[in-house]
């Protein structure tokens, strides 16, 4: 359904960081930058950048947004969480978990990213 997702970051280096560890843990290969400062995780199933704001203006975060990463076990959602966290997130939530709904079951785990932004690892069980 998608192609791509961008999100603004205010320090492009420590989300870079953030974004390394936690979506390394995810089997997500090494991130590229591009001439114009842009960080890009490429996938077979899309594309996930970092960029200063185009108009110049400081990022936020988006009240209400989050961004879902899938993962393959909950021992992958924990050490996301775990490699966010250490990596500069912090935590939002409640604690990685199993959640229900829809009569679907998940394994999931909430962090913010260094310019705020809502993000989670989940496993669908």
């Amino acid at each position: 359904m998608f192609s791509h997702v961008i999100l603004g970051a205010n320090d492009i280096d420590a989300s870079r960081k953030f974004y390394d560890a936690a979506l390394g843990t995810l089997g997500v290969g090494d991130s590229v930058q591009d001439p114009k400062g842009r960080i890009f995780y490429r996938t077979k199933t899309g594309v996930f950048g970092i960029t200063l704001p185009i108009d110049g203006e400081p990022a936020t975060h988006g009240n209400g947004f989050t961004l879902g990463f899938a993962a393959s076990s909950p021992e992958e959602v924990d050490a996301w969480h775990k490699a966010g966290l250490e990596a500069g997130g912090t935590d939002c939530e409640d604690p990685p978990g199993v959640r229900e709904g829809g009569g679907v079951q998940m394994y999931i785990a909430y962090l913010r990213d260094p310019a705020g932004n809502k993000i989670c690892a989940l496993h669908r069980m």
